[in-house]
């Protein structure tokens, strides 16, 4: 690499610190194409449930936003396509806009951003032409109720503006729309506003016919020698959405805009698809959203901008059963309409956003039809090195019966799930486990973390092991003995990164 580039590489980001400062969030998308639509309280119930401190409405429904009213949820409102003709086109109307849909409500309503269309270049290309006009009309009005400081102005970008995104260095924004990027971008780096970019590695990883490995889609960890290299930064890029938003990074910075933030206004993955869509599952949904959560809330940044926050919306809260289009269109929510998650994210936790446990009943059990052989070897790592306290299990304790590996590795991998605060990945054992909110206790054999409290383990603080620990000085009942584990705790913690999680 030249002097020259790694020169402008920390100019840049020197630039985006500079832009980006505050601790990366993590929102939602509420939209409305549901059968059975929830309330707007329910609605802000569940968000306050769930630790979700920010939502994009995709319009400016009145009784959601008295709804939101004090509750402290930060809101961008969307302006509707049909509506950006209008609006673009007579300062008068966007001021009506404004007056009506944000002057009115706040600042009750803490609205913080207005999103000016979505997708605009690529879904309704004829009002392109009156775009930035939009975006000036929008922001003169707040200017004049002295509200600018407090709410941005932008407009959400499909990532297919993005032209050769890979290696994400040499990407550029379709040329054909440089008479609207440019003063877009100029109008969005003087108002001191932020790039509003969907990212969907679901598509990508759909429509690169194999060429994207779906761990990589999913944030899954990859060797180093399968992570994507940057041959002109040398950069190394391990999941689809860093990449992405380098992409359109670097493409801002071919157009000399280099102090405009990105914020990520759609990302999701879809828990349902049709036959043509075999990823389309939930444990796809649930890896993808659970990894993205945790990736943003990390502050990992990205490899062009490490540390640098991308706060992202997943798409979306709610499942939208009257959502036209193939299957997966309507299956992209958290939850179903009712307020049942869809399944449960692996960020389980109190506090912790999105923790969509409306319960804070999850248990870790055997999946079903899972190999024998590695049901055993994984419960004898969990009642020796991994310090689980499995005296209930022995012959006349009250988790004894039935005596099987199944019922046995389901106790212990549920007390090793609890043991440690039910962090992400702890439910995994290669596979062999899986997590569910019915609580397996049976008889006088209660669970730990279920109702009854027996043995349950607080604050995510290991035991001691028992009397079947290697420690004890004799060989642990259920201690598997071969080539994979050892009774080294230091050791095989750290195996369990890589063979179990």
């Amino acid at each position: 690499m030249s002097v020259n580039m790694i020169l402008l590489l920390f100019l840049l980001t020197v630039s985006a610190v500079s832009a980006a400062d505050e601790d990366a969030f993590i929102g939602v998308n509420i939209g409305t194409d549901l059968s059975d639509m929830p309330s707007p309280t329910q609605a802000v119930a569940l968000l306050k449930a769930q630790n979700i401190r920010h939502v994009r409405l995709y319009d400016a429904d009145r009784a959601m936003l008295l709804a939101l009213a004090n509750s402290g949820i930060q809101v961008t409102v969307s302006i509707p396509n049909e509506q950006l003709l209008g609006i673009g086109q007579s300062n008068a109307t966007a001021a009506n806009w404004v007056a009506r849909n944000v002057i009115a409500h706040v600042p009750a309503t803490n609205i913080t951003a207005i999103a000016v269309g979505s997708e605009v270049l690529t879904v309704l290309p004829n009002a392109g032409p009156v775009l930035v006009s939009a975006l000036k009309f929008i922001h003169s009005a707040l200017v004049a109720a002295n509200l600018d400081g407090q709410i941005k102005v932008s407009t959400p970008h499909s990532s297919s503006i993005i032209l050769d995104s890979f290696p994400p260095s040499q990407a550029f924004f379709n040329r054909s729309w440089d008479p609207v990027m440019v003063p877009l971008l100029k109008f969005l780096q003087s108002s001191g506003s932020y790039f509003m970019l969907n990212v969907y590695p679901y598509y990508d990883f759909m429509q690169s016919n194999g060429v994207i490995p779906l761990d990589y889609a999913l944030f899954r960890p990859l060797p180093p020698n399968k992570e994507a290299v940057d041959a002109n930064t040398l950069l190394h890029y391990t999941n689809v959405f860093d990449a992405v938003v380098d992409a359109a990074y670097f493409a801002m910075s071919y157009l000399n805009i280099t102090n405009v933030p990105i914020i990520v206004l759609e990302s999701g993955w879809p828990s349902k698809g049709d036959s043509t869509e075999p990823d389309a599952t939930v444990e796809n949904a649930n890896t993808y959203n659970s990894n993205l959560i945790r990736h943003v809330l990390n502050n990992t940044g990205t490899p062009k901008h490490p540390g640098i926050a991308v706060s992202t919306y997943i798409y979306e809260l709610y499942n939208e059963d009257l959502r036209p289009g193939s299957v997966s269109e309507k299956n992209w929510g958290l939850f179903n309409a009712n307020g049942v998650p869809v399944y449960i994210l692996h960020l389980i936790g109190a506090g912790t956003v999105l923790a969509n446990d409306t319960t804070n009943q999850t248990f870790c059990v055997a999946k079903e039809g899972s190999d024998k052989k590695m049901l055993q070897a994984a419960l004898d790592w969990a009642c020796g090195p991994g310090k689980v306290d499995c005296s209930s299990l022995l012959q006349g304790q009250p988790c004894y019966d039935p005596d099987n590996v199944i019922s046995h590795s389901t106790y212990a991998f549920n007390a090793y799930f609890q043991q440690m605060g039910k962090s992400p990945g702890t439910c995994d054992f290669k596979g062999v486990a899986t997590i569910t909110t019915t609580d397996p206790s049976h008889g006088s054999c209660i669970f730990p973390g279920s109702g009854g409290r027996n043995g349950t383990i607080t604050n995510g603080t290991s035991t001691a092991p028992s009397s079947n620990s290697t420690s004890s000085g004799s060989p642990s009942q259920y201690l598997y003995c071969g080539d994979f584990f050892t009774s080294s705790v230091i050791i095989g913690v750290a195996f369990l990164s890589t063979f179990f999680f």
